[in-house]
């Protein structure tokens, strides 16, 4: 009797103990989820400090505290908005080289966050290997792009061609070789924070990286469909800000306790007038609506085209309605100025919402800003945290209702083929057309 009751105690302190063990490896082997996130709980980062230049804390200083940040928020909100006017002067090979340093910078400052959260300053090779999956991604998604739009470049000269030709089979080696770098790199003590970390790079690489790609194919669609966008994101954050900031009294979401109706809607009104002013000064300027293409002969970019139906002035008539309250039959506009109201409505009703999750990520671990780079702002990634959800929307926009076949693009394709394929397709093409009766036919090829 006693050795049964003895077997039962036994069996029922069996899981218990080996729960224990699990426990003591588990607390060798790292830290387990819980324990992470309470440490980035309990240990919040430091809140940044003030960054105000010297000159403007003096000429603010008689000034309450929110009517200080309004004007430091408008003075380099202005500034920042000069110097957006002045990439966009010096033309689209400045616009891509500054879209590639805001990426390294938003990826910068959130791998940071990551190494300070998670206080893993000392895991092995980790840093180098954050900054080699950049390089890694980077070189897969622009070898592609080169070889879309410098396809006569890159037949041209023999390195760049075999480059081009086994572009993804050296970008996948590339990867394989960070993989196993980071698989040698695991040690006992730290396994569960290195692929914590892992996996925070991989995000950020999602986020930071497939987006500025987007821009930069945006932008070579036509400098229209790159500045109109980013311009209505920011014309919604100021009219969102100026309208809240006199106006606001109902909050609008948790997340962000300053965001209020008032500014939410009175944005989107603002944002959807800007948007139509905007595209239609615009489009009335080749330099704008035609698309970006590298020019072979003098190694430049140019852009300058016929402009297509989208960017000519058309005659609309306006619905009886709104007829007897203006006293207009008809309007003139670019149908660009159309498609401007869709992506103007994006950027007020959806592209906040960018902002609403970085919120909640900076929550989340508790730091105020991603960085303290541009004063009043934060940082770079507080700045483009909406710009780079409405990113993914233009190109999805554009592959969608805008864009059609490209026929330089078959051309390409149709200059790598071998000669007999080459031959093929041109007697197929060519009998299609006989058919069609686009083109007669000839005793010959009868």
């Amino acid at each position: 009797m006693k050795s049964s009751t003895l077997s039962r105690e036994v069996l029922r302190s069996e899981p218990a103990r080996h729960q224990q063990e699990s426990e003591s490896e588990a607390k060798v082997d790292g830290e387990t989820a819980s324990d992470s996130e309470s440490r980035a709980e309990s240990a919040p980062l430091p809140v940044s400090a003030d960054d105000t230049p010297e000159v403007l804390n003096r000429a603010l200083s008689n000034l309450s505290s929110r009517w200080k940040n309004w004007w430091v928020r408008g003075i380099l909100t202005l500034a920042m908005i000069a110097f957006f006017f002045i990439i966009i002067y010096l033309g689209p090979m400045v616009l891509m080289i500054i879209v590639m340093c805001v990426q390294i910078k938003c990826f910068h400052e959130i791998i940071t966050i990551g190494y300070n959260v998670y206080h893993s300053y000392d895991l092995p090779w980790f840093r180098t290997l954050s900054w080699y999956f950049l390089l890694c991604v980077n070189y897969f998604f622009y070898g592609e792009t080169v070889t879309d739009y410098f396809f006569t470049l890159v037949q041209r000269e023999e390195p760049l061609r075999i480059l081009s030709k086994y572009h993804r089979f050296i970008s996948f080696t590339l990867y394989l070789i960070g993989f196993c770098m980071f698989v040698l790199s695991l040690v006992k003590k730290h396994y569960r924070l290195q692929f914590y970390m892992f996996g925070w790079t991989h995000v950020t690489l999602l986020i930071v990286v497939t987006q500025s790609h987007l821009v930069i194919h945006n932008l070579f669609e036509g400098m229209i469909w790159f500045i109109v966008p980013i311009s209505c994101v920011i014309c919604n954050d100021i009219m969102a800000y100026m309208f809240g900031f006199f106006f606001g009294r109902t909050p609008l979401i948790k997340l962000s306790p300053k965001k209020t109706w008032e500014g939410f809607i009175g944005g989107f009104f603002a944002t959807v007038v800007f948007g139509l002013l905007l595209s239609y000064v615009m489009s009335g300027y080749r330099c704008f609506v035609c698309p970006v293409e590298y020019n072979n002969d003098t190694n430049s970019f140019t852009v300058d085209c016929e402009p297509s139906d989208l960017f000519r002035l058309q005659e609309y008539n306006i619905p009886g309605v709104i007829q007897s309250v203006i006293g207009w039959k008809t309007v003139r506009m670019y149908p660009f100025q159309i498609h401007s109201i869709a992506l103007s409505t994006f950027a007020s009703l959806i592209g906040p919402f960018g902002g609403f999750f970085a919120s909640g990520f900076k929550r989340a671990f508790k730091i105020k800003d991603f960085a303290n780079t541009i004063p009043g702002h934060g940082g770079i990634m507080d700045r483009f945290d909406c710009q780079y959800l409405m990113a993914t929307f233009v190109n999805v926009y554009i592959a969608s209702f805008i864009r059609g076949p490209n026929p330089s693009k078959l051309i390409q394709q149709f200059l790598t083929l071998r000669p007999d394929q080459q031959l093929h397709i041109f007697n197929t093409l060519r009998s299609h057309l006989i058919d069609k009766g686009m083109l007669t036919s000839t005793t010959e090829d009868e």
